[in-house]
């Protein structure tokens, strides 16, 4: 039906925390999968980290958005008992616990797999549930020193550093969405479930192509390299007058017409020049040839004159300037929602555009168990007076 979000009717339930799982489970809320997030007594560990607003944690509203919030203190018989009538009416259970506490709180996949034969059930760990560094705890630093990523960001004469934001969360996050997503078109021809185990080193080290086809190919030791590419010259960032500019060249035409827009065009009849790898074999004469021409202009002469030329050229935009820019208006990248303890305000949601299905409809992130007796209520069928049992009881 046209207007109708790709995953409706669909039930995911959502027993994880912080950022790999929420953000899973929010990329799925965003395309229409029903997201009942359970939560301990206490809420996830976001609600309270800032910054806050209205007293609720900033990342939490972000990677909370468009799901139900039950809180259920899993620890107690009775609150096992109410996950697993849940698990029996879902299609999909999201967690990233450390391997076993999912297990030891009744919700693991062989006990969900026996309530449910038909459930898709996605852990997300630092290092997946099995291997020699199963057990270990990470955090998104962690995942990106030990997979290569640290090793390879930063100048060459500085140490290594971390990508600017939780890429081991995020991407992990992002291919346990994509692995959902597969397995329910599998379950389609199977009728059966499947078990997905997504680790973040895993999903950062597939992150690597450029490293590992030095590493692989050319017997290389892959390094930092700052702000250029590692293959291709010229390709990366280079001085103007008012600032820093991308200029980007990976081919012998865009490089011709780059030569052109210099000023300079016998560079690209120079057999150093010639080829993509000759051009970063010689990239110590190169560089400083570009980088000449672009001293001598600002980054706004310098993008108005490549773009002119079709070479691919920007300036480099704060988080502020990306947020504020026509691109992301026009592309709707946010969208403005009421919150009932933090106001109105702008929160995102998944960025792909899928035509004929309006883009802002989006929900704010719950308060703490703000559905916990509409889900008990609407979905396991619980009247209103064991709800209360429950609740002074202390399970929900």
């Amino acid at each position: 039906m046209a207007g109708s979000k790709p995953l409706a009717g669909i039930r995911v339930l959502d027993f994880s925390r912080v950022l790999a799982g929420p953000f899973c489970t929010a990329l799925l809320a965003d395309v229409g999968a029903e997201v009942i997030k359970v939560e301990p007594p206490q809420g996830d560990d976001y609600r309270h980290i800032g910054p806050f607003v209205g007293g609720e944690g900033g990342l939490f509203l972000l990677m909370n958005r468009n799901k139900r919030s039950m809180a259920l203190d899993l620890k107690q018989e009775a609150a096992r008992e109410l996950a697993h009538e849940l698990i029996a009416k879902s299609d999909v259970i999201v967690e990233n616990f450390r391997p076993g506490v999912a297990d030891r709180l009744g919700i693991g996949f062989e006990q969900a797999k026996a309530i449910n034969p038909g459930i898709v059930y996605l852990s997300i760990s630092g290092f997946g549930q099995e291997g020699p560094l199963a057990k270990r705890p990470s955090y998104d630093i962690v995942a990106q020193a030990m997979a290569g990523m640290m090793s390879m960001t930063g100048d060459p004469d500085g140490p290594p550093t971390r990508v600017g934001d939780a890429l081991g969360d995020l991407s992990s996050g992002l291919y346990g969405a994509w692995a959902v997503a597969v397995a329910l078109v599998g379950r389609l021809r199977s009728g059966e479930g499947r078990r997905i185990d997504v680790a973040m080193f895993d999903s950062i080290f597939s992150l690597l192509p450029t490293p590992m086809s030095l590493m692989l190919f050319a017997g290389a030791s892959p390094t930092r390299t700052g702000n250029h590419h590692a293959i291709s010259t010229p390709f990366g960032s280079f001085a103007a007058r008012d600032g820093q500019v991308i200029i980007a060249v990976a081919n012998n035409a865009l490089f011709a017409r780059l030569a052109a827009a210099m000023g300079q065009p016998e560079l690209a009849d120079d057999p150093r020049f010639a080829t993509d790898s000759s051009r970063t074999e010689h990239a110590e004469v190169l560089r400083p040839a570009v980088e000449a021409w672009t001293r001598a202009r600002s980054v706004e002469e310098v993008v108005a004159i490549l773009d002119r030329e079709g070479i691919p050229v920007s300036p480099i935009w704060s988080v502020e300037q990306a947020a504020a820019s026509a691109h992301v208006t026009f592309r709707r990248l946010f969208a403005e929602v009421d919150h009932p303890a933090a106001g109105t305000m702008r929160v995102m949601e998944q960025p792909v555009q899928f035509y004929d299905v309006p883009r802002g409809e989006v929900a704010p992130a719950p308060l703490l168990g703000e559905h916990t007796d509409a889900i008990l209520e609407e979905v396991l069928g619980v009247p209103a007076e064991r709800r209360e049992e429950l609740r002074r009881a202390g399970i929900i």
